[in-house]
């Protein structure tokens, strides 16, 4: 299933919300761990997709067709 950055963003409200609403610690701590797995993923997207972004655009890129066959 993929998740737009919107979606992971309400998904998070949701879940502090959740977090602020229960009257104890330990209820809350569900919401808490599936809270910090959600950032810990998000994050990681984040990340892997501003790496791909700089190895498209790191230097010079050769085309090996054989083009010089036509000279």
């Amino acid at each position: 299933m993929d998740f737009t950055s919107q979606d992971i963003a309400v998904i998070e409200q949701a879940l502090q919300l959740a977090i602020r609403s229960q009257s104890s610690g330990a209820k809350a701590l569900p919401f808490q761990e599936v809270l910090g797995k959600l950032q810990a993923s998000a994050n990681a997207a984040m990340n892997s997709a501003s790496f791909h972004k700089v190895s498209m655009h790191d230097g010079i890129r050769f085309d090996y067709d054989d083009s010089s066959d036509m000279l």
